[in-house]
């Protein structure tokens, strides 16, 4: 492969256009890798091209696209961050050349198997973070120049935005899967009670930590839970759905709800570390007439009952879950559900609004409940409240005493 030599301005030009080209921005990840290194292998007239993106949690870089060298991807190459030629080029952060190729500056037996002689390699950087590394290379001895380094890096700055998006998307698709499957459509059918729930996205992203749950215990009692981790992605996502199922496991070895809390206090500061929940978990007992309730760092349920003003639930707002210290001691209060009463509980992104007082936010809420039918509450409650672009994810639960026939 000829190289060498300073490039003429329109060449320089030339090889600018390629790489910035608006047409590039309309391809999704994958197919941006595939045209940026058929575009990097023409241009700097290579004959390979790789990107090794940084798997985070192990330190290794991973071969994820290829030309001349596919059988490194098909492979499932890895290599550490320091070790072997792309790893220098990671555990330093600037560009790597390697004249003559051989098995002591190169630790990837496909380079060595198909026979590339010469090596120039950059990191892809996105905000200062290593990304991964991304290399060319040619089967005959080469001399990059200072061009061929500005042109990689040219290429490399435009897969770093790709390849965040990519990993935005990948964690924006796991979450919101991990969500839906955590969010009850279908809620228990119990005798003298109507239920119904709602959850509004308030992201872009469409996930977050909010969630409701509703499930029957073996004591005929029903256990519903309302709860807001801090945060929105994949990781409040994977901790709400922890929370989740440790709750439901406390709920079957007590019937205090601050008791359950307590201990799921205790599991979110030991496993949770850093994440703050809110939490809201009441037992509603077989007769549906009596309700306990326990709330950690949550808004108290909204009460209206017929022939009686609606009001807040009057129970002790105790810590959040994760915060510690613990030996704070937590809190049930006992209420009456009577015939027609219905019961509201909500996430913060129901009542607050950028630029309102909270209080105000749950004043409307309390004045806007119907006594109706849990359906008709959470259709009422949303839109009276919730069409008006919550800037947070909003999780809605319903329960309604049937009146006697």
């Amino acid at each position: 492969m000829r190289g060498g030599g300073d490039l003429g301005d329109e060449q320089r030009l030339r090889r600018i256009e390629a790489v910035t080209d608006a047409t590039l921005s309309r391809l999704d990840a994958a197919d941006l890798f595939d045209e940026l290194l058929d575009r990097v292998r023409d241009l700097l007239q290579v004959d390979t091209a790789a990107i090794l993106l940084l798997d985070i949690p192990a330190r290794q870089l991973v071969a994820t696209a290829a030309k001349g060298l596919e059988e490194e991807v098909r492979q499932g190459f890895r290599v550490a961050v320091g070790r072997g030629f792309a790893g220098r080029i990671a555990l330093t952060g600037a560009p790597v050349i390697v004249e003559e190729v051989t098995p002591d500056n190169v630790v990837n037996p496909v380079l060595l198997q198909t026979g590339v002689r010469s090596l120039l390699g950059v990191p892809i950087m996105a905000r200062g973070d290593l990304v991964g590394v991304l290399h060319v290379g040619t089967r005959t001895p080469r001399r990059f120049t200072a061009d061929d380094v500005r042109l990689l890096e040219l290429v490399a700055d435009r897969l770093a935005l790709a390849s965040r998006a990519r990993a935005n998307s990948l964690d924006h698709n796991a979450a919101l899967a991990l969500q839906r499957s955590l969010i009850p459509t279908d809620l228990p059918d119990v005798p003298g009670l109507e239920l119904a729930g709602r959850y509004v996205p308030g992201h872009a992203s469409g996930v977050g930590g909010d969630w409701y749950d509703v499930f029957v215990l073996p004591s005929g009692w029903l256990g519903m839970v309302v709860g807001d981790v801090s945060g929105h992605g994949l990781r409040s996502a994977v901790v709400m759905g922890r929370l989740r199922s440790a709750l439901r496991a406390y709920a079957l070895i007590s019937d205090d709800p601050a008791e359950v809390l307590t201990l799921l206090d205790r599991k979110a500061v030991h496993f949770e570390a850093g994440s703050l929940t809110t939490t809201l978990y009441m037992m509603i007992s077989p007769d549906v007439a009596t309700v306990r309730v326990s709330v950690a760092g949550h808004p108290r349920p909204v009460l209206a009952v017929p022939g009686r003003a609606n009001s807040l639930v009057t129970a002790p707002i105790d810590p959040p879950l994760g915060i510690g210290p613990r030996g704070v001691p937590r809190h049930t209060t006992t209420i009456d559900l009577p015939p027609g009463g219905v019961l509201v509980s909500y996430t913060d992104g129901l009542v607050e609004r950028r630029g309102q007082l909270f209080d105000v936010g749950v004043d409307r809420l309390t004045a806007a409940v119907p006594v109706a039918s849990a359906e008709t509450v959470c259709d009422t409650v949303i839109a009276a409240l919730g069409s008006d672009q919550p800037a947070d994810d909003i999780a809605l639960l319903a329960a309604r005493r049937r009146l006697p026939d």
